[in-house]
């Protein structure tokens, strides 16, 4: 990596630089947005055959068949990762959903694991009781060194080490316990971490699979589940929140450093804190509205913030109102006297309570809105609740999806977690800083784009979601393309590389059968003289008039795809290309249950 520039960027502030979610009704963050924006809500609600759970539990009057439904909870492909069949299955659901998330947060912000020269931190949350849901593994000693291994695989505390090993990576490897307030926790450990310069990036997240799955639950009077499945955030009729799984994930470096090395920036957390309510408690497991203001409050202070200048407020939003009532006297404790000039929203009306991910969702929902500059409405809120005062509080519900203008000229946003046992957790996130100005592309300088896959059906699927990514957004330049390409993806066996001239060529060149198109494959490249090329210790080497000239970058792509290495870095020296984000790996995956060991 680059040294960071002599720029005014706080020491503090920790980017944002790839981003992946897996939540109910999304398969991705794009996906999620979208549901945001429209206002959609993705709890389902099941008929009785759909749900695995003792009958006499089910039949209860007050069994509520509803849920957040994470359709991918059970598939899993363990062939990118070398992982056999055997120990896919072995894995819990969670360590799977993790590891896959975890790459494609690499990928998203453009860095292969194989190449990327750094430590990487990985800090993750999940649910201690999953695994035992999951079928316990048997007796170490009763059963011998095998089970050892597929213990590993098993225990919540590896999570983020197996995810480290898997990935090739090295660095940190913490696993947390904080119950619902998980997520944030991850991420106040990862950004405290970077700042002491313990690991240069790292992966932060949690995942969580509620089982059996699919399942509803029983509701209790005052008690956080709803009584209709619904939740209903701020309201005056909300009666609490349905159960849900997910899995969300972020890639965080110091901002001066990713921005030296031409990262994508979603938003900057410019402060975190965390507390525990201890003693002081109304009620175990209640918010305690003097401790959780203090953490609201700690985390603006870390980072230099103003709550004048904070104008969304992503709440924990249980839905019922005595919890919303307490945590909106938290925050406006900690935000002080002020005006009615900052949106507050929740989440978990979209997509119910995810446990130790519900606080990525809102994280995600906030650096999504940030990098979008738009404020999706909070769904369910028909009637909202005059005991929270909101109009005398700093607050003002955001019932309509709106575009975000901030009078400190300013986007910020706070995003609060609260856990069971006293967990409070409090994030800062900011816009993404202005992008420096660059000179137009170059017209006309042909530039390599590849790709790579295990096999030939999933090279096609790249092609295609490439293409259609593409398409969507005109305003991507083919440089930048081409720079996250060629150096932010694993290089696999099956490989696909075209030369082009423009965005329009590449598109063209995506497309399955196009006839004289500039691409060539694994299966179709011609021979090429290994020798005709310099070399170094990273593989085949042009750079000056070489990288620009079309005869050289031809007989590049047929080396490289019938497998001999390039130095991409090389290829791309001396550009301003950036780092954007392009389609992830398309996985393939199967279904993974384990019923006996």
């Amino acid at each position: 990596m680059t040294d960071s520039p002599e720029q005014d960027y706080d020491p503090g502030d920790v980017a944002v630089i790839g981003m992946s979610l897996r939540s109910p009704g999304a398969r991705t963050k794009e996906q999620f947005w979208d549901n945001l924006v429209h206002g959609r809500e993705s709890v389902s609600f099941l008929e009785k055959d759909d749900i695995h759970v003792d009958e006499t539990l089910i039949h209860s009057p007050f069994y509520v068949r509803a849920c957040g439904v994470l359709d991918t909870y059970d598939k899993f492909d363990p062939s990118v990762f070398g992982i056999s069949d055997r120990m896919a299955a072995a894995m819990t659901p969670e360590n799977r959903l993790f590891l896959e998330s975890a790459w494609e947060t690499l990928e998203d912000g453009g860095y292969d694991p194989d190449r990327v020269r750094a430590e990487i931190g990985m800090y993750g949350a999940n649910n201690p009781q999953t695994a035992a849901l999951y079928s316990s593994p048997p007796d170490r000693v009763s059963v011998g060194p095998e089970a050892i291994e597929a213990s590993l695989a098993w225990s919540p505390d590896t999570m983020t080490s197996n995810a480290l090993y898997y990935m090739g990576l090295t660095g940190e490897a913490v696993t947390v316990a904080a119950v619902c307030a998980g997520f944030h926790y991850a991420v106040h450990l990862a950004c405290q971490s970077l700042l002491l310069g313990q690991t240069d990036m790292a992966i932060a997240g949690g995942a969580m699979v509620r089982l059996p799955h699919p399942r509803g639950h029983l509701w209790e009077e005052n008690r956080i589940l709803s009584k209709d499945g619904h939740c209903r955030p701020f309201d005056a009729n909300g009666t609490g929140t349905a159960l849900s799984s997910g899995v969300v994930t972020v890639l965080l470096k110091p901002l001066g450093q990713a921005v030296a090395d031409r990262d994508h920036i979603y938003a900057v957390v410019k402060g975190s804190a965390v507390n525990n309510n201890g003693v002081s408690a109304m009620a175990y497991g209640l918010a305690q509205p003097e401790r959780l203001s203090a953490c609201i409050a700690s985390a603006m202070e870390v980072g230099g913030v103003s709550p004048e200048t904070v104008s969304m407020y992503e709440a924990n939003g249980l839905g019922l109102p005595m919890t919303d009532e307490l945590e909106v006297h938290a925050a406006s404790m900690a935000f002080g006297k002020q005006t009615g000039t900052t949106s507050i929203g929740g989440v978990k009306g979209n997509v119910g309570h995810g446990g130790v991910v519900s606080g990525g969702f809102g994280a995600m929902k906030a650096a999504l809105a940030l990098f979008h500059r738009k404020l999706p409405a909070t769904i369910n809120l028909t009637e909202v609740n005059q005991d929270l005062d909101l109009p005398g509080t700093p607050f003002v519900p955001q019932l309509e999806t709106a575009d975000w203008e901030s009078e400190s000229g300013v986007r910020r946003a706070g995003i609060t977690s609260i856990g069971g046992g006293g967990y409070n957790a409090h994030l800062v996130l900011e816009e993404p800083p202005t992008v420096a100005e660059r000179a137009p592309e170059a017209a006309g300088r042909p530039r390599l784009a590849t790709l790579s896959a295990l096999d030939d059906e999933a090279l096609d699927r790249q092609r295609a979601r490439l293409r259609e990514w593409l398409i969507a957004d005109p305003g991507l330049r083919l440089d930048d393309v081409c720079f996250s390409l060629n150096l932010g993806r694993k290089v696999m066996d099956r490989r696909w590389a075209a030369v082009v001239r423009s965005r329009e060529e590449l598109i063209d060149a995506l497309a399955a059968g196009s006839s004289g198109s500039p691409a060539v494959t694994t299966a179709s490249a011609p021979r090429v003289d290994a020798e005709s090329f310099r070399s170094n210790d990273d593989g085949i080497v042009l750079s000056g008039r070489d990288a620009e000239a079309l005869p050289e970058l031809t007989a590049l792509a047929a080396a490289w795809v019938t497998g001999r290495r390039v130095d991409f870095d090389s290829l791309h020296l001396g550009e301003a290309s950036r780092r954007v984000p392009l389609p992830t790996y398309p996985f393939r995956p199967r279904r993974f249950w384990r019923t006996d060991w």
